[in-house]
């Protein structure tokens, strides 16, 4: 019997959090799918969806619109940052929100199967929960403590200026023959690509949207 495809439309709060988000959200539909009593094939592409002046429910309905159009969807996977509050909080204010006024759609024009990733604090809380990665992108072998980065990941209220600051720090010790105009931004790409599935699992937002992947599964009739 072939796979059943499962198509996914992504779409994040900036394209830098694509970047790094993409292949985890990838991995995350893949791993998931093995629990399924078919053979499914999740298919993840991401949606540039321009989302100047709207509220994130019009947003989503926005994506929603977008992805069947684009890519004939079946689930939203829609990325949104919890900053300083909650996970409960971002669904009560936004994730709720956003599913009441696609419910409202006629279900022709829309996907109505919606999958939250929401970070604490932020999407860079994700890529400290394998530091030993992370010095290896930076390349470094200073210790965590001495990098600045010895707290559990989502306990950090500002996970990029962590890392950025870990990046400043590992180019004092280096010399200036070895030392490289390194930034954040030239790691996103290859820590979303390298990092393990078992290292994010330590961290609860991650293993909420797993459970958010086994929902959408579910709302398909592809998983108990």
């Amino acid at each position: 019997m072939a796979a059943i495809q499962v198509f996914i439309g992504f779409t994040t709060e900036g394209t830098t959090d694509a970047r790094f988000l993409q292949k985890i959200v990838e991995r995350t539909f893949e791993e998931i799918a093995f629990e399924c009593h078919n053979d499914v094939e999740p298919v993840v592409q991401f949606l540039n969806v321009d989302k100047i002046g709207l509220s994130f429910a019009k947003y989503a309905v926005k994506a929603s619109k977008q992805g069947i159009e684009e890519l004939g969807i079946t689930i939203l996977c829609i990325h949104s940052d919890a900053d300083n509050t909650t996970i409960e909080n971002v669904m009560q204010n936004k994730i709720t929100p956003a599913q009441q006024a696609l419910d409202a759609e006629s279900d022709e024009y829309v996907c109505k199967v919606i999958v939250p990733a929401i970070p604490i604090q932020m999407m860079e809380s994700w890529m400290l929960a394998d530091k030993d990665l992370l010095k290896a992108e930076i390349g470094t072998s200073m210790t965590y403590q001495e990098l600045g980065i010895d707290r559990e990941p989502e306990s950090i209220a500002n996970p990029k200026f962590t890392i950025e600051d870990a990046i400043r720090i590992s180019r004092k010790e280096m010399t200036k023959r070895r030392r490289k105009d390194l930034k954040i931004g030239d790691i996103y790409y290859s820590i979303g690509q390298k990092i393990s599935i078992e290292k994010l699992q330590t961290l609860p937002s991650y293993r909420h949207f797993q459970e958010e992947v086994r929902n959408a599964y579910r709302k398909l009739h592809l998983l108990q």
